[in-house]
C-alpha cells in the first residue's frame, strides 16, 4: 500500500513493470533511477532525455491525455501531478488504473517525492542518492550565497498576453527565496499565478524582472518590452526548467540559480 501526496492510497502488489509518466521532469527521474524498461509511455513535452522523447510512445499533453493510446498501453502505475495534470482527466484515470500523484510546492515537497518514487517502482537506494546529494548542493548553496542586502524586488514571468507571474506557495516561489529574491507577487491575496497587467506591475515596481523560458517562451527581444514598463529594472530571461523542474534536473539546479545571482550583483 502506497499513499500519494494528496493522501491517497494505492496498492500496488509488486514494483511495477509498465510505467506512464504524466509530467516532464518526473519523467527525467524515472530515467535517472534507471527506469529504462519500465516506463512505457511519456506525454509529448517530456523532452528530457532526448533518447527517450524520441523512442517512448506519446500519450498526449500534460493536460490533453490520449485516453485510448494510453489503454492501449495498459500501465500498471500512472505518475502524475496536482498541478500540471487536469483534475477530471486524473480522476477518470483513477478510475481505471493506480495513479500516484506529486502535489510540490516546494524543495521540501520535492525532496519528498523523490523518495516516494523511488520507494513506489523499486529503486530506494537510486532516489536516497539523488535526494542526499540534492540536499547536499543546496545546503552548498545556501552557505555561499552573497549577503544582498536590500533584498531583490522581483517578478517571475511564466506567460504573455496576459502577463502571468508565479506567487505565493509555487515551486517558483520557494527558489526566488532561496535565492535572497524578494517576490513583488507572493501576496497571500493573491492566486499562486497571479495575472497582472502593465499597470499592476509598474505600481510593484520590481527591480529585477525574470522572463522565464518555458511555458511561453520569452527571448532576449521581449526584454523591451518590459522595460518600457519598468525602466528602471533589471530584466534577464532565464531557464524556466532549471527554476521550475523539481525531479533530479534539481542537481543542476543550485549552481545555476548562484550563476544567475552573481549575473544580477
Amino acid at each position: 500500500m502506497f499513499t500519494d501526496q494528496l493522501g491517497r492510497k494505492i496498492y500496488l502488489p509488486s514494483p511495477p513493470k509498465r510505467i506512464i509518466s504524466l509530467v516532464p521532469s518526473q519523467t527525467e527521474l524515472l530515467y535517472d533511477l534507471g527506469l529504462h524498461n519500465e516506463v512505457i509511455g511519456i506525454t509529448k513535452f517530456c523532452i528530457h532525455p532526448d533518447e527517450w522523447f524520441r523512442s517512448k510512445p506519446h500519450i498526449g499533453g500534460t493536460k490533453t491525455l490520449d485516453f485510448e493510446k494510453i489503454k492501449q498501453l495498459n500501465p500498471d502505475l500512472i505518475i502524475g501531478n496536482k498541478e500540471e495534470n487536469e483534475k477530471e482527466q486524473i480522476e477518470e484515470l483513477m478510475k481505471h488504473y493506480n495513479v500516484w500523484m506529486s502535489d510540490i510546492n516546494n524543495l521540501k515537497d520535492a525532496l519528498t517525492m523523490i523518495v516516494y518514487i523511488g520507494v513506489l517502482t523499486g529503486k530506494s537506494s537510486e532516489a536516497l542518492n539523488i535526494k542526499l546529494q540534492t540536499e547536499f548542493q543546496f545546503n552548498s548553496f545556501s552557505y555561499q550565497l552573497p549577503v544582498l542586502n536590500p533584498k531583490p524586488k522581483a517578478a517571475y514571468f511564466i506567460w504573455r498576453k496576459p502577463y502571468i507571474t508565479a506567487g505565493n506557495n509555487t515551486f517558483i516561489n520557494d527558489m526566488l527565496i532561496r535565492c535572497g529574491f524578494d517576490n513583488v507577487f507572493a501576496s497571500p491575496d493573491l492566486t499562486r499565478y497571479p495575472e497582472v497587467d502593465r499597470n499592476q506591475l509598474s505600481a510593484a515596481s520590481p527591480n529585477l524582472i525574470l522572463l522565464s523560458s518555458e511555458p511561453y517562451p520569452f527571448k532576449e527581444k521581449h526584454i523591451d518590452e518590459f522595460k518600457e514598463i519598468c525602466p528602471n529594472a533589471k530584466i534577464i530571461t532565464v531557464d524556466g526548467e532549471l527554476f521550475s523542474w523539481y525531479g533530479s534536473r534539481l542537481l543542476k539546479t543550485p549552481a545555476y540559480l548562484k550563476e544567475q545571482i552573481l549575473s544580477i550583483l
